[in-house]
């Protein structure tokens, strides 16, 4: 496979585990007739999947909005959840808009794409037929109602509304691959897979082989699913999804052995997805695997599932969670699909509607813990914090050796500031992962935090020492190591060297160059110090406790004016109560002559993801 053509997808589905997980993607991402129609016309649709429902009873998780009686502010209401990307509410609007004007051309286009981005399919279908007779060219409606038919096993049907838009359209590889699929339906292995093959572009190889040999699989042919679906993993062995497909085939045609090869080897790129966890334990219980698609329909929305991944992570969201719904219509047990149409809504900030979706995830599917973690945290998020500590310290309670589940609560805790019952949890969640494995730097670093906010330094140190010998350049640690030397005035040339080379890594962290240029400060090298925090400044001008910093250098310098300047506006940008007092007597009264540092002297800030590993 070609650097170009195929990447493995980050995914959700690897949240916590620190790696990719996913489909094979084309290069070229979302075919460009999709991608244009859905960025024109943007929004979603109707009411709750009975899945949604359980979350919104299970969390309440209110509906922010009521449905007016006035059509145009009910379309206005539409355009504007549309923007926001809020597709309940978008979709919601649509349909309440439609009914006071039902023949609108317009309207029953966007309540159409809103219906299906909202998953509505029933609906989304009624419109696309609608949609059709007006415009009978319209490729999205044809996809829509071509995937309906698969799901209905009329395959002819369905593969007349995706040829119906001719030669080039042909080419398109998701009208290429759902016909191959459709032939499949209709018993033509010959067919499928000619169609597979018409991908000639060697930009499609992986993806080419992967669904010939889901195909061939399907169809019962097992020396070319053998040989297509080998070829597919041999040219991308770090794709989750091309993994599991092999090693399940491997297990189903009696290569237990190779099959566990396959998932270990995996599993050295990364280590613990719950996927490959489950699908060892079954081989090692003496269990057979099942294939990853089964049935036409299946194999269909694996299409769909794949080039919703690449549109996700291209940022074509709209394309990607239209792609990811009609997979779901087909597969609706797809959890892959599942957590990556979450992390989409989480991703715009959509975070109720992704706690709904994460609901979707099957009980006994591998990643259902996964997806509850996910929903802790999403609630944390919503300023629900009790809520999300119940969720949280719940899983850890039914899975107490789930690293993943122990250092999420972990990151909570830390963010209330618990840094004791932190480092408790930590500890806890980095000896599971020390028991199959070795724990990634990312659960020392915070557990680091921890003890340097519950003043332990020595064991701080420790931490962060065992992060650095673990990953050497992970600027966060270097950052914060470095910091914290220089505040005690201690291995100063090597805390210098620490924070130089983490802004050399992430140049525009602004609080990393704050870093560097409070270290400055602290020693006295004020010109030193104005550089580096003016450059944070650019990179982080709403921060206060940066413009706090920049006031005080400013002061140092004899920058009077504009120091009081910076101290105001850290003011105004909400410092926290403690260090406001500060703030106020300094615009007052300025620093004193003896030149101890006067800003915040908090330990340095950690802008890192909450994930730990």
């Amino acid at each position: 496979m070609t650097s170009s053509a195929f990447m493995a997808f980050q995914g959700r589905a690897a949240r916590g585990t620190g790696g990719t997980a996913g489909a094979p993607r084309p290069a070229t991402g979302a075919p460009r007739r999709l991608a244009l129609a859905f960025l024109v016309l943007a929004l979603a649709p109707s009411g709750l999947a009975p899945a949604q429902a359980r979350a919104r009873e299970t969390l309440a998780v209110a509906s922010p909005f009521e449905v007016g009686e006035s059509p145009a502010g009910n379309y206005l209401a539409a355009l504007v959840a549309g923007a926001e990307r809020d597709t309940l509410a978008a979709a919601t609007f649509f349909r309440e808009a439609l009914r006071a004007d039902p023949n609108n051309p317009k309207l029953i286009e966007r309540a159409f794409v809103a219906a299906v981005s909202n998953g509505n399919m029933p609906e989304a279908v009624s419109l696309a037929e609608r949609l059709l007779a007006r415009e009978p060219d319209n490729s999205l409606a044809h996809l829509v109602v071509g995937v309906e038919a698969i799901r209905k096993g009329k395959y002819a049907v369905a593969r007349s509304h995706f040829n119906r838009g001719g030669a080039a359209q042909q080419r398109d590889v998701t009208a290429t691959l759902l016909t191959a699929w459709s032939y499949l339906g209709d018993g033509n292995q010959k067919k499928a897979l000619e169609y597979v093959d018409r991908l000639r572009d060697e930009n499609f190889g992986v993806f080419r082989n992967f669904h010939a040999g889901l195909i061939a699989a399907v169809a019962g042919n097992v020396p070319e699913a053998r040989k297509r679906l080998k070829a597919a993993y041999d040219a991308d062995k770090n794709t989750l999804r091309l993994a599991d497909a092999y090693a399940r085939f491997l297990s189903k045609n009696g290569d237990r052995d190779q099959a566990l090869a396959v998932y270990k080897a995996f599993d050295q790129v990364l280590p613990s997805h719950p996927t490959v966890v489950a699908a060892v334990a079954d081989l090692e219980a003496g269990k057979t695997l099942e294939y990853v698609v089964r049935t036409p329909e299946q194999g269909a929305g694996e299409v769909l599932y794949g080039l919703g991944a690449a549109g996700g992570r291209q940022g074509d969201e709209l394309a990607a969670m239209i792609y990811l719904r009609l997979a779901l219509h087909l597969a609706p047990q797809n959890s892959l699909a599942i957590v990556t149409l979450a992390d989409i809504y989480e991703r715009i900030k959509q975070n109720e509607q992704a706690i709904d979706v994460y609901a979707m995830v099957p009980e006994k599917d591998p990643l259902r813990v996964t997806a509850d973690i996910q929903t802790g945290l999403l609630l944390e998020a919503l300023g629900r914090s009790d809520d999300s500590t119940r969720v949280l310290e719940k899983i850890v309670k039914d899975n107490p050796g789930n690293a993943d589940a122990l250092s999420a609560l972990g990151n909570l805790q830390r963010a209330h500031k618990q840094f004791k019952q932190a480092i408790e949890t930590y500890t806890r969640a980095i000896d599971e992962v020390n028991k199959t494995g070795r724990a990634g730097w990312a659960l020392y670093y915070f557990r680091g935090v921890s003890y340097e906010r519950d003043k332990q330094w020595k064991l701080a140190e420790a931490d962060f020492r065992k992060a650095l010998e673990i990953a050497p350049d992970q600027p966060l640690v270097l950052n914060y190591l470095g910091y914290s030397w220089v505040d005690q005035n201690m291995n100063l040339d090597e805390a210098f060297a620490m924070l130089r080379r983490a802004v050399e890594l992430s140049p525009t962290d602004g609080y990393i160059v704050d870093s560097l240029g409070w270290a400055h400060y602290k020693l006295g090298h004020y010109d030193e110090a104005v550089k580096e925090l003016e450059r944070a400044i650019d990179l982080k001008p709403a921060d206060p406790v940066i413009n706090d910093h920049l006031g005080d250098a400013y002061w140092r310098v004899g920058r009077k004016l504009e120091a009081k300047f910076q101290w105001n506006h850290a003011r105004d940008l909400g410092a926290e109560p403690e260090e406001k007092e500060k703030i106020l007597q300094k615009i007052e009264h300025g620093l004193p002559d003896d030149p101890t540092p006067a800003a915040a002297e908090a330990a340095p800030r950690d802008p890192a993801p909450q994930d730990g590993g």
